[in-house]
């Protein structure tokens, strides 16, 4: 599908030249499995899942980090040239790497090849991909398949192992949707619905049977306009929501300004992006769907 330049970020080369004195992300002493590079930690953890101990996997990006505008280094690049294989979620999320893997010489694999994808809606993202598709446990499990498919070509003589974690994996994954469904099931038709700061959760709105609505498509345009505020004002009002929220990685403001002009309540922040450190809310994917699909039940069922 066609890159809209809407979410284009700065060029490697200019990465380069801004961040020349910050490393890349921290990796572990070689100990002489295969490293395997993701281009984000929640990518990293679902891998590591299904890895096991048989490989090393390490994200390029940190914790906490905006993925969308994410600048590579050179610390970065010298980390991939080491690489055995890289995993990126594709979809156009993140367009920095497009530039990023020309320059070395890796196997990798985009994770998100067999979902089915949701396009962004409006005029401007016309024919663009939403590239949340991790953010649906049922999606996340095709990302599974996926990573156990590449490990076993990279690694065959641990394949059982591969597909053995990926099964129970994706049995945890499955209990998160199951468990999410049935939470909804009773809530009224009119109030199911999803508001968001970001259009970030089609996925999973899709899958939990819940109608979205956001203020802004994607975080690369976070400047919540006088417009976008007031659809989302009058989405909240004729459907009677009682609860809308906002991610980790941006400022809740524009939407504390829906709150203010409705009878919804915010409902609570919810992760998208990234991981937290290991001491912090979200340290694992399962943490993150768990905590979001919680948080959600929480605020719209009361």
């Amino acid at each position: 599908m066609p890159k809209n330049p809407r979410i284009a970020v700065a060029s490697l080369a200019a990465g380069a030249v801004l961040l020349s004195g910050c490393s890349g992300p921290d990796a572990a002493e070689d100990d002489g499995r295969p490293l395997v590079l993701t281009t984000f930690t929640v990518l990293a953890d679902i891998a590591q899942n299904v890895a096991g101990e048989h490989l090393r996997v390490e994200s390029i990006t940190k914790p906490g980090a905006e993925i969308h505008g994410y600048e590579p280094t050179p610390g970065d690049i010298r980390d991939a040239a080491d690489a055995d294989l890289i995993l990126d979620n594709g979809l156009n999320l993140e367009v920095w790497f497009r530039q990023f893997v020309e320059t070395i010489d890796v196997p990798h694999v985009v994770v998100s090849n067999d979902v089915d994808v949701i396009d962004i809606t409006g005029d401007a993202y016309a024919g663009t991909p939403n590239p949340h598709a991790w953010m649906s446990p049922a999606n996340a499990q095709l990302y599974v398949d996926s990573m156990a498919t590449a490990f076993a070509d990279l690694d065959p003589e641990h394949a059982d192992d591969y597909a053995a974690n990926a099964d129970a994996y994706k049995a945890d994954l499955q209990q998160v949707q199951d468990d999410l469904v049935a939470a909804l099931a009773d809530l009224p038709e009119h109030q199911r619905a999803l508001v968001t700061c970001e259009g970030a959760f089609s996925y999973l709105a899709r899958d939990a049977g819940l109608t979205e609505a956001y203020i802004w498509p994607v975080n690369a345009e976070q400047q919540a306009t006088p417009q976008q505020i007031a659809q989302v004002i009058e989405f909240v009002d004729d459907n009677d929501v009682p609860a809308v929220f906002c991610e980790s990685t941006v400022s809740d403001k524009p939407m504390q300004q829906v709150v203010e002009a409705t009878d919804a309540e915010f409902g609570g922040v919810l992760y998208v992006d990234s991981l937290s450190e290991a001491d912090g809310p979200v340290p694992t994917y399962l943490d993150l769907i768990r905590h979001d699909a919680d948080t959600i039940v929480a605020g719209l069922t009361g």
